[in-house]
């Protein structure tokens, strides 16, 4: 009988996270494969679970651990995937290994949980309704240049992750593409005791990021304005206007949206900040 490879989210910060399907989900595994032993080890104690066999499997050694986990698979086990904080798979090893167990015939299921581009996205107060995940830039070269290119043209809100050492390098290289206005917010230690949401234009995070930023950081980029609409500062600007003639922000609102064709969303979080 066919094995079952489950993908287990584990927490991005506070322990508390981890669900009780979760544990259950480690506590009957016949093997646990995991990033660092050492990291899913302590989680495993802190929730009171034993788990039967742990394997490193991280960027370096997940293409060696196919034919063992297909093995087992093959074998009727149960085997769970781990990576070190949120879901196996996202920017995280795990996705050739899931790739490898489905092309051979086995059950892949999930048991869901935290995922920190989707906690910042929704915390962010940016626009949920279509997103686009880049995960981490390329370092240098042409490659990281066609990715920001691509964000500077990107309508839909784009969630990234960055090394907190180059985050402030990568910020001025979006506000120089995107254009030093365009609204974002840096989600930094999400869950954790110093967790912080900073908002505010790509230039203004560029400068606040230059002088150090500690911790995971997840970064939240408005998507660019459409064919013909007008930037946050221009429909700003109307706004002003229109409530400087005494009408309320609701009547205001509905009269830029009105003459511009703007989202109303947009023009709502716009005249939240005036």
């Amino acid at each position: 009988m066919s094995g079952v490879l489950t993908l287990v989210a584990t927490p991005i910060g506070n322990l508390g996270d981890l669900s009780p399907r979760a544990s259950e989900a480690l506590a009957s595994a016949d093997l646990v494969c995991c990033e660092d032993t050492r990291r899913t080890g302590s989680l495993l104690k802190h929730a009171g679970v034993r788990a039967a066999e742990l394997k490193r499997v991280d960027e370096h050694t997940e293409f060696d651990a196919i034919p063992v986990v297909l093995n087992r698979l093959a074998a009727g086990e149960r085997v769970v995937l781990v990576s070190d904080a949120g879901t196996p798979g996202v920017s995280d090893p795990g996705e050739r290994l899931v790739a490898a167990a489905v092309a051979a015939g086995h059950e892949v299921t999930t048991v869901p949980g935290p995922v920190a581009a989707i906690a910042a996205l929704v915390a962010s107060g940016l626009p949920t309704g279509r997103f686009v995940f880049e995960g981490f830039l390329a370092r240098r070269g042409r490659l990281r240049d066609d990715q920001v290119e691509a964000i500077a043209a990107e309508r839909r809100t784009v969630i990234l992750y960055e090394s907190p050492k180059r985050v402030a390098a990568t910020l001025a290289l979006l506000a120089e593409h995107c254009g030093a206005d365009r609204r974002a917010v840096v989600a930094r230690e999400l869950t954790k005791l110093h967790e912080e949401l900073r908002r505010g234009t790509l230039a203004e995070l560029a400068e606040w990021a230059g002088d150090g930023v500690k911790g995971e950081v997840v970064v939240v980029i408005d998507g660019a304005p459409g064919p013909g609409e007008l930037d946050d500062a221009q429909i700003v600007d109307r706004l002003s206007a229109a409530l400087s003639e005494g009408v309320s922000r609701r009547e205001a609102i509905d009269t830029v949206v009105a003459e511009t064709g703007a989202k109303k969303r947009r023009v709502y979080d716009l005249a939240l900040e005036l």
